[in-house]
């Protein structure tokens, strides 16, 4: 097997089409968080919750929602309003 050759340019190279990735990554997932509307199962994994625990949360009023036929979604800002909302200060 013969050896190769990195040079500087080629590691300028590679530097570029990674921070491009990263990039287009981070774009991506920013353009997933900030959709208007989440369906429940993107709700339980926003939040690492059980769908019983997700229902818990409908039905005592925490987190409003909208039925439409038989798929219920939820406003992503109404969400981030309620963990503001609940947020714990603790003062010593």
């Amino acid at each position: 097997m013969g050896a190769t050759i990195i040079t500087t340019e080629d590691l300028m190279e590679f530097k570029v089409e990674l921070l491009e990735d990263i990039k287009d990554l981070l774009e991506n997932q920013n353009k997933q968080t900030n959709k208007k509307w989440l369906k429940s199962n993107e709700v339980r994994e926003l939040l690492g919750i059980s769908p019983g625990t997700l229902q818990n949360l409908r039905i005592n009023g925490t987190l409003p929602y909208t039925k439409i036929g038989g798929v219920l979604y939820y406003e992503y800002h109404e969400i981030m309003g309620v963990l503001e909302k609940n947020k714990i200060h603790n003062r010593i």
